[in-house]
């Protein structure tokens, strides 16, 4: 693997982003459109802070649909910004017209997932990495192809006069990605925004490409944003790192505070599903049940407490985890049961609506009651119970209600910030 870089003390600020929200509107179907019913609204992005020193290393760690890459987008103008701010040296990014949007984009460079949706296949290396230069307003050909030529070198291209007129075609994963790179770092930005660099590659030059961007880091004193979901590489790349969870920052720190003390349960989670090399080790892996919520419907309260293992009573438990709970139960039971429970239990879809008060049940009050009070027995550690305020019967079924949730916000824990119930502003 690469060489960590050096870690940063200085406290120059190059990127400022202050309670950044981008949220996108769905556009539903024709009729509820016509009708002007609103189709809600995807919290890509919701309420984020992060500070980009310079020559810092900033990692965006979290799983596809956690919104690391709509941020890192967020921070060129490529995307709408909803509210908040994105300052760059001083200047608001969110604020920008086109045309100081195209000079802010010299500064702030962007590094694509998959070089082969980056590169234009129709143009060779030569005008590809060139017509940056172009768009910024450099129109001598001779001063484009000189560039052109050093950023190739720059980037381990060489000799470069076998690549200048080649495709895209012609070129390997790894080349392809050295070409991308050369594009980005053509017009001498402050700032690389990486979105997955590496995870389109083969095994064999992700470290290759991680080295690079190190020396590329050095050679021209760049600071990095660096999006990824594999925290191995980001241990060794990054000086801080930032767990993103369903538009939000949960957990952030330097990336040695993160891995020796991991405190929000989603970054145990992550770190735990790292592959470990080897084979007669067993690890246990203890990972999150289920899979990450719907952006445009997150839950109450804290977004990961439906698949945390640790969550408390004021988590934010709601009528739509009681659902999951029914139905987790079913897959465990026969047709018949099945059919006898459901029928007791009634229509659940009234449960997909968020609330704090659950009313369930088409037959007998009493019945439904002991069928829920089984399966609390079945599974008393289940995370929900701890949720549930009380359990009451009333003429047309059994209620039931949840403690109210707490949405925590980022505090301080020990060397880093966590957004979880279990750490007040004085826990370490």
């Amino acid at each position: 693997m690469p060489t960590k870089p050096e870690s940063v003390t200085g406290n120059d600020t190059v990127i400022d982003v202050r309670d950044l929200s981008v949220h996108f509107g769905l556009r539903g179907s024709t009729l509820a459109r016509l009708f002007g019913r609103d189709a809600g609204t995807v919290k890509a992005v919701d309420g984020v802070d992060l500070a980009l020193r310079r020559g810092e290393v900033v990692g965006l760690v979290g799983e596809s649909g956690s919104g690391k890459s709509t941020l890192g987008r967020a921070l060129l103008g490529l995307v709408p910004i909803t509210s908040g701010n994105v300052v760059f040296e001083g200047r608001d990014v969110g604020r920008m017209g086109r045309r100081e949007l195209r000079e802010v984009r010299s500064d702030i460079a962007m590094v694509f997932q998959d070089p082969n949706a980056a590169l234009n296949p129709a143009m060779t290396v030569e005008v590809a990495v060139g017509d940056a230069l172009r768009v910024q307003g450099v129109t001598s050909e001779t001063e484009r192809r000189e560039r052109v030529v050093d950023a190739l070198e720059r980037v381990g291209l060489s000799p470069v006069e076998l690549f200048l007129a080649k495709y895209p075609r012609d070129l390997s994963g790894g080349q392809k990605q050295r070409v991308v790179m050369a594009r980005a770092i053509i017009n001498s930005p402050t700032v690389l925004v990486a979105d997955e660099p590496i995870s389109m590659l083969d095994m064999s030059v992700r470290a290759k490409i991680l080295q690079l961007m190190l020396d590329l880091k050095r050679d021209l004193d760049l600071s990095y944003v660096y999006i990824t979901h594999d925290l191995a590489s980001a241990k060794f790349f990054c000086d801080r790192i930032a767990i993103m969870y369903l538009g939000r920052i949960v957990e952030i720190g330097d990336t040695e505070e993160i891995f020796a003390h991991p405190r929000h349960p989603y970054t145990r989670a992550l770190l735990k599903a790292i592959p470990d090399p080897d084979p007669a080790r067993s690890v246990p892996r203890d990972l999150p049940r289920g899979e990450i919520p719907d952006a445009a419907s997150p839950p109450l309260g804290c977004a990961f407490h439906p698949r945390c293992p640790v969550a408390t009573a004021t988590c934010g438990w709601e009528s739509r985890d009681l659902r999951s709970l029914l139905e987790e139960h079913w897959t465990r039971r026969d047709a018949e049961t099945y059919e006898r429970e459901r029928a007791l239990v009634g229509d659940l879809d009234h449960l997909d609506t968020p609330a704090t008060t659950a009313r369930i049940g088409s037959g007998p009050p009493d019945q439904v009651r002991a069928l829920l009070e089984r399966i609390r027995a079945e599974n008393p550690d289940e995370p929900l119970w701890q949720g549930v305020s009380e359990i009451t019967e009333d003429g047309s079924g059994v209620v039931v209600r949840f403690h109210e949730g707490e949405d925590p916000d980022l505090r301080p824990a020990g060397g880093a910030e966590v957004a979880c119930v279990l750490y007040g502003d004085d826990q370490g």
